[in-house]
């Protein structure tokens, strides 16, 4: 027996081992500082947009609270057109649109006032045309429901009605 195990095959001669890098030790310390400045700048851009979230958070509360407002504001005018400024109603009104007012100061939030200024669709939603007098052709005559900035960022546009001069006729 002590023949056969003296004599092995090629194939199952004993393979050495090839030598081994040893591999390269991870750099923790750099990595720790780049992962350091990675957040640094993350927390920086988070600072910077943080007011816009807020603007933006801001502006979708405002947004849904505008036909509210103009629904107390058509509901005020129909009570001061049926001759009852001096009732009770009409006065707890007058404190709303105050604090509406408030508000809207508050958050910066302005009331558009385009009559007779030129149409600006960034501004305005046209639906239709008026003839009225003391309007320049394509100017804003008539308001169907206001706008408001917040800021300098449209808010809600203005829908209106644009001046549209009749034809003269050239009848002879």
């Amino acid at each position: 027996m002590s023949e056969d195990v003296d004599q092995q095959s090629p194939a199952e001669e004993p393979v050495s081992a090839p030598v081994q890098e040893k591999a390269p030790e991870p750099d923790y310390y750099n990595q720790l500082l780049r992962l350091k400045a990675e957040f640094e700048n993350y927390r920086k851009r988070v600072d910077r947009e943080k007011p816009d979230w807020y603007k933006l958070g801001a502006a979708g509360v405002l947004s849904k609270l505008l036909p509210l407002y103009d629904l107390l504001r058509h509901a005020h005018q129909d009570i001061k057109a049926g001759h009852a400024a001096d009732t009770p109603l009409a006065k707890g009104m007058e404190a709303i649109f105050r604090e509406y007012d408030k508000l809207f100061k508050e958050e910066g939030v302005t009331k558009m006032d385009p009559l007779g200024k030129p149409f600006d669709p960034h501004y305005h939603e046209a639906f239709g045309f008026v003839n009225k007098p003391g309007f320049e052709e394509g100017a804003v005559a008539d308001v169907l429901q206001a706008g408001f900035l917040l800021g300098d960022k449209v808010l809600r546009t203005a829908k209106v009605r644009l001046q549209k001069d009749e034809p003269k006729s050239t009848e002879a």
